[in-house]
């Protein structure tokens, strides 16, 4: 629009140039020569063209003025996002507005005691899991209080992203697994059906627990119809590490321990903003009465999550821990006690060697000795807390 009106402002200036000629040429009274009455109407054109040049100018600059508002609100909001998921991560309580949660995420590595706690959990306090389940194994014959339909749907995103829950874990995309599910590239039949656990009110207050979720929860968080809080647990890397090498064909060690990083970093992310409650493979051996009443009891008092049923009983304590679990456990640490302390992170937390398979000095043991250093030094900012903190720096899984 406007430079038409720029090329009719060039004719009129012409025109009046014209006109000056015209009444010059006449010898008559300015006033009165045909030339002045066409400059005098160029000039009233004149004048229109650049009242309508202003107005455009004008409103374009409207129009940008009307954007710039939108962006800095846009920021405002951005900022003021960001402040409340800081305040809330700082906090460990999430949200505050929330008056209730229904139900809670139970985010562990695999092999770190989520099976033992949920059972303790499901079990002693009536904290309702849902059906179908997945069967107990040779690995963990009291059960995985794990819902089929759930696993199975993440075992579906890990699928079609070429990710395997001992393998590439970093590389899930929580945003394009939902784009999948909406563009029907995901199968979500399995999803549909935990939802339906997850979502009904009369499941509440409702466990869900697959070690899975350290990788997959922010892509399960938009589906529920209220926000969850967690139940966040870890155990010793080398512990993890050592079992998943006797129960699978392909791990070693460094393998053990790289993963074991990758799962405690992602839930630890994925989990900030949400109301969470933290507990340990330790703490729950050294005391399991104690730590699951305890863990309950925030889920009630700081998460809003519904009280359970009953509260849990030394009789079912006995009844679900094997003695076993915390002789090996106190026989592994008498074990580690024996070997020099490497480095010492915090107030009191020794990084002791340990008893490698690969000789020293050799290439595979100088790397799984550094996957082995990184990952006890992540244990022991767990323990500490910093590791909660914002701004924590994870090692590289390299």
């Amino acid at each position: 629009k406007k430079q038409p009106l720029e090329d009719a402002m060039s004719h009129v200036e012409v025109s009046i140039g014209n006109a000056d000629d015209k009444t010059n040429a006449a010898g008559r009274g300015a006033d009165y020569s045909p030339g002045h009455k066409v400059k005098k109407r160029a000039k009233k054109l004149r004048s229109g063209i650049e009242l309508v040049l202003e107005h455009e100018k004008l409103a374009g600059l409207d129009e940008i003025a009307d954007m710039e508002i939108d962006r800095v609100e846009e920021m405002r909001e951005v900022q003021r996002k960001e402040e409340k998921a800081k305040a809330a991560f700082q906090t460990d309580e999430g949200d505050t507005s929330i008056t209730q949660r229904d139900g809670f995420m139970v985010l562990g590595m695999h092999r770190s005691g989520t099976s033992m706690l949920s059972g303790l959990l499901v079990n002693g306090m009536g904290y309702n899991v849902g059906k179908p389940l997945i069967g107990a194994s040779f690995d963990n014959p009291k059960g995985f209080f794990e819902l089929r339909t759930a696993v199975l749907q993440n075992d579906e995103f890990f699928r079609k992203q070429h990710v395997y829950w001992g393998s590439g874990v970093v590389n899930y995309d929580y945003q394009k697994a939902l784009k999948m599910k909406e563009s029907g590239e995901v199968t979500f039949e399995e999803g549909k059906m935990a939802l339906d656990v997850l979502n009904n009110p009369s499941n509440t207050p409702w466990l869900q627990k697959d070690p899975r979720m350290c990788i997959t929860l922010k892509t399960w968080l938009p589906l529920l119809k209220t926000e969850p809080a967690v139940v966040f647990t870890y155990r010793h890397p080398l512990e993890v590490a050592m079992s998943l090498e006797k129960r699978e064909d392909d791990f070693d060690l460094e393998h053990g321990l790289r993963i074991w990083i990758a799962y405690n970093m992602r839930a630890v992310q994925n989990m900030a903003g949400l109301c969470r409650v933290l507990s340990s493979n330790e703490a729950v051996l050294a005391n399991p009465l104690e730590e699951v009443q305890r863990i309950s009891d925030e889920l009630t008092s700081k998460c809003h999550v519904p009280a359970p049923p009953t509260n849990i009983t030394q009789t079912i304590v006995e009844k679900f821990i094997d003695p076993k679990l915390q002789h090996n456990k106190n026989k592994r640490e008498a074990d580690m006690g024996t070997h020099k302390v490497l480095v010492k992170h915090g107030e009191g937390c020794e990084v002791r060697d340990y008893d490698s398979q690969h000789e020293v000095g050799t290439m595979h043991h100088e790397r799984e000795s550094k996957m082995y250093l990184k990952a006890v030094k992540v244990y022991c900012d767990l323990k500490s807390g910093d590791a909660y903190k914002e701004g924590y720096e994870w090692p590289s899984l390299q």
